[in-house]
This record gives C-alpha cells, structure tokens and sequence, in this order.
C-alpha cells in the first residue's frame, strides 16, 4: 500500500465481523498453539488419558463405564478447554496483544470468532480422538451412532472455550484464571447428573443444574448412549448448548474495550 492509497475502512459492512479477518487470527492463534507443545498435548491427549484412567477405575464394574462413559464426553472437554483458553487468551491481554489488535480497523467480534474458529478445529481433532479410542480400544459400547459423542465432545469443547474467554477479562493472571475454575466450572460437574441422578436431587440442586449448560451436555450424551438414533432430547439439548457458547462468546466479545 502507497502512502497516497486510502487505509481501507470496514465500516459500513454488511457483517459484524469480517470472514477474512477472522481467518487470519485463527490462523495465528493455531500458529501460537502449534508451537506451544504443552498445550497443544493438554488439548488433544489429556481427554484421552482421562478415558483410560476411567476404564481401569471400572475394570470390574463394566456397568458403570458403560453409564459414566458417555458421560463424560459433556464434562471433560469442558474442562480441559477452559483451562487452555483462558491462559492462553489472558497471555494476549496481559501483553498488550489484543490491546494492540483493537487499534487496527477490525470488530471485537472479529477476534472472538477468531479464536473460537481455531478452538473449534482442536476441538474437533480432540472429539475424533477421545471417541475413537473410547468405541475402539476401551470397548465403550453405545446405541447411538458415534458420531454423536462427537458432537457433544465439540460442544463442550466450545463450551469451555466460551468460558475461558469471559473468565480471561476479569482475571488480572493465570493464577486468578484457574482460580475461576471452582466457581464457575466445578458445580455444574457436581450438580449435572453424574454422581446422583436428577431426580434424586433437592429440588433447589435440581433448579441449579436446569440453568447450567453442562447438565445438558451430559444429558445429550446419555441420550446418544442409551437411544439408536437422534432423539429430540438430543436435538434440544445440543441446540440449548449452542445458544449458551453463541451467548457467552457474545458477552466475551464486549468485555474487549479499544
């Protein structure tokens, strides 16, 4: 570009959010993570080895894998996905990297949905992965086509993401970030149906686990495991987390102030 050549304006668009700009920075944040090997491991393998470790946990009790198994396909890529997101994104903010993005001519949305397209290709290598090995290896038999688990993996993977992205505005450091992990993270794990069933809850539990997306990931994942198809329960569910991850990343998106 010339110094006499007009600086392009993105005004006016008729997106929020430019596709092309989006694709550039999560084309640099997989470039980040590719080069981070811890992550990219925590990312990928860390949901595998806590499928493993389960199977030995229920070695003798083939019954209760079959039933947590599914299970945790809605809770550990939630986890997992939060912990890396949130650091990683606190990293940028806390070195002036999304400072200095938002000088340059481009939407807050343009870097949400950046970073949460290249989540998105992990968290779909890691769903492809975790469910591979679980229906291959470690024997998990479900009803439903595979496919589905690896669906909810995704999701709760975006989930995670969405969280990690929220939680990355309030904390001032990595340690603040993972301090978030109890509050936010934890008691949809307690209350989601995986110890004690539902139904079995205190009516006030129940009402908390009614407005935390978890509970619903892991109730679309016992409907994949329990039914031969797709089941409107499924269906419902899978769109309520949609909503939820759509929702959160919008709310990430206006905690980042020019």
């Amino acid at each position: 570009m010339t110094p006499h050549q007009p600086i392009p304006q993105f005004r006016g668009r008729s997106l929020p959010f430019s596709p092309g700009i989006t694709a550039a920075t999560a084309q640099r944040v997989l470039l980040q993570i590719s080069r981070d090997r811890g992550s990219a491991a925590l990312m990928l393998l860390i949901p595998c080895m806590l499928m493993v470790l389960l199977k030995l946990m229920f070695r003798d009790a083939e019954e209760s894998f079959e039933r947590v198994g599914p299970q945790v396909f809605g809770i550990f890529p939630v986890i997992v996905m939060y912990l890396v997101a949130s650091v990683s994104t606190l990293r940028e903010r806390t070195s002036g990297t999304a400072e200095r993005l938002l000088t340059l001519p481009v939407q807050r949305l343009d870097i949400v949905f950046g970073y949460s397209l290249a989540f998105a290709f992990l968290a779909m290598l890691q769903a492809v992965l975790s469910t591979l090995l679980a229906i291959g290896p470690l024997g998990l038999d479900i009803k439903g086509p595979a496919y589905l688990l690896m669906v909810i993996a995704m999701l709760g993977a975006l989930l995670g993401l969405a969280l990690g992205l929220l939680v990355s505005a309030f904390a001032r450091n990595e340690f603040q970030a993972v301090q978030f992990l109890p509050a936010g993270v934890l008691p949809q794990f307690l209350v989601c149906g995986l110890f004690v069933p539902r139904a079995e809850m205190h009516d006030a539990l129940d009402g908390l686990a009614r407005v935390m997306p978890m509970t619903y990931a892991v109730q679309a994942a016992t409907e994949a495991a329990t039914h031969e198809g797709v089941t409107g329960i499924f269906v419902r569910d899978a769109v309520l987390i949609l909503l939820c991850v759509i929702g959160v990343l919008v709310a990430s998106a206006a905690t980042l102030k020019r």
